[in-house]
């Protein structure tokens, strides 16, 4: 999740000049807080989620403590293979998150069978990651999500329409998934070279090498 801050600057004979920062995390708006706070120019010192929650300090010293044990800062990487011969898929998904003070990076792939079209199979893919998040307890975040799949991340954003019937089922799953967990995303088309890890995984699944693997970064 991201936060913004606002506060009223202090000037001698006049009520104050207001202000608002950028998005930030959490621990580096709590820091420019602080240090507003105790520059003793600033006043109503106010954080925002993007949910539009409004949070004093102190409430954000506690809330950042209390989610400081649970997943957060979540980027969701996701690519399908499609086997036209089989009509069979290769899903892979990629999750990087922080969990206390480490850093984690959690891969696997999944094979479906009867997919129709390569684009069926991004979004099974995205709906894969998607449910790697549930069974990490992502929930009420912001999250990122990246793929080489305009089609699916415009489609989700509401960007481009969508005309087929079987991939606005796969539409409507993902969304009321979201909606279930009360996540925040960020959708964001990358290349396909910036995809290679999750394409990968995708291909291994079509190849019978199943993976389900999680490693803290160093």
């Amino acid at each position: 999740m991201k936060y913004k801050l606002e506060w009223k600057y202090k000037l001698k004979g006049s009520e104050g000049i207001d202000f608002t920062s950028d998005w930030l995390n959490g621990e580096l708006a709590l820091q420019a807080g602080e240090e507003l706070e105790g520059s003793g120019k600033a006043v109503d010192i106010t954080f925002y989620d993007e949910a539009g929650t409004s949070w004093t300090i102190k409430e954000m010293k506690k809330l950042l403590a209390e989610i400081e044990e649970e997943p957060h800062d979540i980027t969701m990487y996701f690519d399908g293979g499609f086997d036209k011969g089989t009509n069979r898929a290769g899903l892979g998904a990629i999750v990087y998150y922080n969990q206390g003070k480490k850093k984690y990076r959690l891969r696997a792939n999944q094979v479906v069978e009867e997919m129709d079209t390569n684009n069926e199979a991004e979004y099974a893919a995205f709906y894969f990651g998607l449910s790697l998040l549930e069974e990490l307890g992502v929930r009420q975040l912001s999250c990122e999500f990246k793929g080489d799949s305009q089609v699916v991340l415009k489609q989700l954003e509401g960007d481009w329409p969508c005309y087929e019937e079987t991939l606005n089922r796969w539409l409507d799953r993902i969304e009321h998934k979201i909606e279930q967990m009360g996540l925040y995303p960020k959708y964001l088309p990358i290349e396909r070279k910036a995809n290679k890890e999750a394409d990968k995984l995708a291909t291994q699944a079509l190849e019978g090498k199943m993976i389900h693997s999680k490693m803290q970064i160093i």
